[in-house]
């Protein structure tokens, strides 16, 4: 495994960081894995030198959280042995405060988290979306207040625009508040919208990208199969809405070429093109099997030529931004 600091900070992480979406309770979000068939994942993760971990406080409800904590305390020593991220904004109750990114909500959500993750503080405590209805002052003040209170060590974002982005960078340096050090944004061989301009304003300011659906959630890995169906295809209606695999026919069969000649997975393949790309720190990978994990790792060491790169990249076209 290979080690980099996210974007200008002093924080180290593994080139690969696990997605933690995968787990938590079933009942509540079908797809995802308990404790007990989770841990053994995250062992194996851990094994391979993985110690990055993203989750967010809404995925099955928090119980992605709960596990989360479990899991990595049982498999690690020591709480600095690995890099912890959660994400606020998204509803976690009926009421009209239990959402967004008020100073009010802010306060509540990290306390949830922490208790719920079994620990003190997180290293990365993200925003999930933008908030409409919130100051962005409001919001970059209450994340600064998190961070001087010990709960988080460093702050990130996650898609919106990259005036957004910018504006929030701006008035966080304006105030002497703790601004962001990553983006978790949509990118992949599949979706490659970030480019447009988002990209561009990490790499200027330093900020590190750790981007979500590295795989087009298992569409790349599947690349060449025979077999398109999973257990979460049948459930994720996000699958439909992000991506339209018989026009994106052609890239996935560069995907399925470019893997029979290197007898590397599909999704090695996939993942080592966004590897190369120069902005990308750590893609957040989801797992549900031993396999999953292997190819994440292989995939940190895969050299692709500049010809692969530009093959695998030459059939996009641009499509409606999605975030």
């Amino acid at each position: 495994m290979d080690y980099t600091r996210l974007g200008n900070s002093g924080l180290n992480v593994s080139r690969i960081c696990l997605g933690m979406m995968s787990y938590g309770d079933p009942a509540k979000q079908e797809w995802a894995l308990p404790e007990d068939k989770a841990e053994p994942i995250v062992r194996r993760a851990a094994d391979a030198g993985i110690t990055f971990f993203d989750t967010a406080d809404v995925y099955s409800d928090g119980a992605s959280e709960t596990v989360t904590g479990d899991v990595l305390r049982g498999i690690f020593p020591r709480r600095d042995d690995y890099v912890l991220a959660t994400k606020v904004f998204y509803p976690m109750g009926r009421g009209r405060n239990d959402r967004g990114l008020s100073r009010k909500h802010i306060h509540a959500a990290i306390d949830d988290s922490l208790r719920r993750l079994g620990t003190d503080y997180v290293d990365l405590y993200q925003i999930h979306r933008w908030d409409d209805e919130t100051p962005i002052e409001e919001t970059m003040e209450a994340l600064h207040e998190v961070v001087k209170s010990g709960k988080a060590r460093y702050l990130g974002a996650s898609s919106m625009w990259a005036w957004q982005f910018a504006k929030a960078q701006h008035v966080a340096e304006r105030h002497g508040w703790t601004k962001f050090v990553s983006m978790q944004n949509h990118y992949n061989l599949l979706y490659r919208e970030e480019e447009r301009e988002m990209l561009d304003l990490c790499a200027d300011q330093g900020v590190g990208v750790i981007p979500w659906s590295p795989l087009a959630r298992g569409v790349l890995a599947r690349a060449g199969s025979a077999d398109n169906s999973t257990a979460r295809t049948g459930t994720d209606a996000r699958i439909d809405y992000l991506y339209e695999p018989h026009n994106d026919r052609l890239i996935l069969d560069r995907v399925a070429e470019l893997s029979r000649e290197r007898d590397l997975p599909a999704a090695q393949i996939a993942l080592a093109w966004l590897l190369h790309q120069p902005t990308v720190t750590a893609p957040i990978v989801g797992a549900t099997k031993d396999r999953h994990i292997d190819d994440a790792v292989a995939a940190v060491d895969v050299t692709l030529t500049e010809k692969e790169l530009a093959s695998l990249a030459e059939p996009y076209t641009p499509r409606e931004v999605r975030i």
